[in-house]
């Protein structure tokens, strides 16, 4: 007897990581040895972070990706867990849990360095979807060979998709036509033309709504005949490491309640701002009241206006 599928506002699809976040003074130099003033540790990777993004502002959310039977993947896993994301759609296996050391300056800034080893991406047919029923699909490009065929089959049922696309890869080129909603940075912006509005135009030839995040600019956007603009919500920045990631779960769990589109926009930049105010990706993706105490601080102002 089939089990009964369980509900969840937002599926996320991809990556998953181990972080070490180094705090520094400044980018080393060649050759040269420096000491870091912090170090965070913890559970990362797009998907991964926007899952945990969406439990702690208060909906359900499912993992699907890979861990490494390792120290990295175990300790990620109980961190999925106790944050209440439904792991049963995780494979784990001998590959490595990826790592990813990260380098942040006081400004905010920050370099990455990313380790895969030889840890392969999950194989389409690997996961049994059929357990849980999502309002939203959340992809972020990294798991190219099952994605392409759970976005098509979403659209079928007529379950809205979103990418969270980083970067122009293979993964993210595979889906960026697949996809409702095609939320995508700067870089990827550029990488498609060099100039941001030119590549709105462009990108919204292959996606019905496209986002373009800017950072501390905002953001742009078009959704079919309509086009607009969003300032980001000023914040002290000291990390911008998962900002982005805070912002695709935002984006997708008010998608999964139906939120106004421009409400959608802000409630998703208020938690990409949120996150910038904290060392570490995981350590700054928002909570409720976080979220909810600034979105009240912007109203505020907007009525003193």
């Amino acid at each position: 007897m089939p089990h009964p599928r369980i509900d969840i506002d937002v599926l996320c699809v991809g990556h998953a990581c181990y972080d070490l976040v180094f705090s520094v003074a400044a980018h080393p130099a060649e050759d040269e040895k420096i000491f870091a003033d912090n170090l965070v540790a913890g559970g990362g990777g797009p998907a991964a972070n926007a899952a945990v993004t969406v439990t702690r502002l208060g909906f359900s959310a499912a993992f699907a990706g890979y861990l490494g039977q390792d120290i990295y993947g175990e300790k990620h896993l109980e961190e999925l867990t106790g944050e209440k994301v439904y792991t049963g759609l995780i494979v784990q296996g001998a590959w490595p849990t990826p790592l990813s050391t990260v380098i942040v300056k006081p400004d905010g800034k920050r370099a990455l360095i990313n380790y895969k080893g030889q840890t392969r991406a999950v194989a389409n047919g690997q996961i049994d979807f059929s357990r849980v029923a999502p309002k939203i699909i959340l992809f972020d490009g990294h798991q190219p060979q099952l994605s392409p065929a759970l976005a098509q089959n979403s659209r079928n049922q007529g379950i809205p998709t979103v990418l969270d696309a980083g970067s122009l890869h293979e993964g993210t080129e595979a889906l960026m036509g697949r996809v409702d909603y095609l939320v995508c940075s700067e870089k990827f912006a550029r990488q498609v033309a060099k100039d941001v509005m030119t590549a709105l135009t462009q990108l919204a030839q292959r996606a019905p709504a496209v986002i373009i995040t800017l950072g501390e600019n905002g953001l742009v956007w078009r959704r079919g005949l309509e086009q607009g603009a969003l300032s980001a919500f000023p914040v002290n920045a000291i990390d911008s490491t998962g900002a982005g990631d805070a912002f695709h779960g935002a984006f997708a769990a008010a998608l999964a309640v139906a939120m106004p589109w421009l409400d959608v926009l802000r409630y998703a930049s208020a938690a990409g701002a949120l996150c910038c105010t904290k060392t570490g990706a995981r350590c700054g993706l928002p909570s409720r009241q976080e979220q909810s105490a600034l979105l009240r601080q912007f109203s505020a102002v907007n009525k003193a206006l």
